[in-house]
């Protein structure tokens, strides 16, 4: 693991600890800072409002040179389950990749991807109905 990454992904634990982007809590693994794990809260006036959906971006040795892989584990009706989304600030693209991106910059754009309806790699096409009914079958408490 490089010291360029550790550095890196630490000082952005700090800053998403101090900001937290919104609707979103990351956290990498005790044991592997290269593994960050996140929930997203379903943002109000969405089909997603009143569920919680978990995550995982797995970032490379040379981040942040190099981009994550994206991955939603929780069903939500827009995006399959444990499989590498296809968006352009993840491993699918690494040639539109920016390295001054940062994990809350991911997460906030992968928030808007998820309320949008756009098609990528790893999309679903479900209806609003079935977003709504799936957010509550994983609520907020």
């Amino acid at each position: 693991m490089s010291a360029c990454a550790v550095k890196r992904l630490a000082a952005e634990l700090r800053g998403v600890e101090r900001d937290p982007p919104p609707y979103i809590t990351p956290r990498p693994l005790p044991s592997d800072i290269l593994k960050w794990y996140f929930v997203i809260r379903g943002p109000k006036d969405t089909p997603y409002e009143t569920g919680i959906y978990m995550g995982k971006l797995v970032f490379p040795e040379d981040y942040p040179f190099k981009p994550p892989a994206i991955y939603m584990c929780t069903p939500n009706g827009r995006f399959r389950t444990n499989v590498k989304l296809c968006l352009s600030m993840s491993d699918f693209h690494p040639e539109t990749w920016n390295p001054v991106w940062s994990v809350s910059a991911v997460l906030t754009g992968l928030l808007s991807f998820m309320v949008g309806t756009e098609d990528t790699f790893g999309s679903i096409g479900t209806s609003e109905f079935e977003k709504i009914k799936m957010a509550k079958v994983w609520p907020i408490k």
